[in-house]
């Protein structure tokens, strides 16, 4: 099968590998999509490894995101081939991982997909939804306390101002100037362009400082700063988080594939709660130019390797 890995952190490479066998406990997928994340970068260029985010190895598979249709598994598993799924590779030392024709992952960090939704929009929610519903857990916010998201026109930050609706927050979200009618229309009851001071323009609403932080963007402490005393502050993790200042509590996120909670975004998707976004598909061989698309910034919504589209 073919499949994208980093060797010499000069970009994504297309090799043959051979097809991966599930263990007991796991399934083996036969990928439709996978979203490329800022973390697939990360492993490209050498990121992972000045921020001892992970050891390093001669291989690292790419990709975290996957949607698609199981083709084979292993025993003690309760999915059954044929059966439509995404999931989340949330492994970084994986020398295989979904950007390939096929992968292999735990039974656990595996969910139905949503119904009805082609495997593009399906494989751009998982590693981004899941990453924003596990810093709400460790926030341990209640209805009608207030969360501040940054960088909340991007993946992570997209989602944590829906999910802080869905929960009864009052959402105050930071981006560019020109995302505001975006962000607004995700949920976000005030918004902060990121030209504008954070802190000032937060407690200029809000004299106290928010309730919550989720840092998305990993501002750090000039976020930290718009937070109350004694507040807690969910840093999505690029290396080290900020010290916590005034009694703050902070709290490094790094997503854990969970059926239980991909089962509950599933349902959010399928209520129209969560959105998905596909910003553009490209096909597994032309990987290098979609790396090269997200690595260009600015990119609202996922960029996707759409394995149906297959070859010219």
């Amino acid at each position: 099968m073919r499949a994208l890995v980093s060797r010499r952190l000069e970009g994504p490479e297309l090799i043959e590998a051979d097809l991966p066998e599930p263990a007991a406990g796991q399934v083996r997928i036969k990928v439709g999509a996978a979203g490329v994340n800022p973390v697939d970068l990360a492993a490209t260029d050498g990121t992972l490894l000045t921020y001892g985010i992970t050891a390093p190895r001669e291989q690292f598979g790419l990709g975290w995101d996957v949607a698609g249709t199981i083709d084979s598994v292993g025993a003690d598993v309760d999915l059954t081939p044929g059966t439509p799924v995404i999931g989340v590779a949330d492994l970084l030392g994986r020398s295989l991982k979904t950007h390939a024709e096929y992968v292999v992952l735990d039974a656990d960090a595996v969910a139905k997909a949503p119904r009805d939704l082609p495997a593009a929009e399906a494989s751009t929610f998982g590693l981004n939804a899941l990453t924003a519903l596990q810093a709400y857990d460790a926030l341990s916010l209640t209805k009608g306390q207030t969360v501040l998201v940054t960088g909340a026109a991007g993946g992570v930050g997209g989602y944590a101002v829906e999910l802080g609706k869905h929960l009864g927050l009052t959402v105050i979200a930071t981006a560019s100037d020109t995302d505001e009618s975006d962000v607004r229309a995700m949920g976000a009851d005030h918004f902060v362009p990121r030209s504008a001071d954070l802190a000032t323009a937060v407690r200029a609403e809000f004299p106290q400082g928010v309730d919550g932080l989720v840092d998305a963007a990993v501002i750090g402490v000039a976020a930290q700063e718009a937070v109350r005393t004694n507040g807690v502050h969910a840093h999505v993790v690029a290396g080290t988080p900020p010290t916590p200042l005034r009694g703050i509590d902070v709290h490094p996120i790094f997503a854990a594939a969970n059926r239980k909670q991909l089962d509950q975004l599933v349902a959010l998707v399928e209520a129209n709660v969560l959105s998905t976004r596909v910003a553009a598909t490209y096909r597994l061989e032309d990987a290098d130019t979609a790396y090269k698309h997200l690595a260009q910034g600015g990119v609202r919504g996922r960029v996707v390797l759409h394995l149906e589209l297959g070859s010219e």
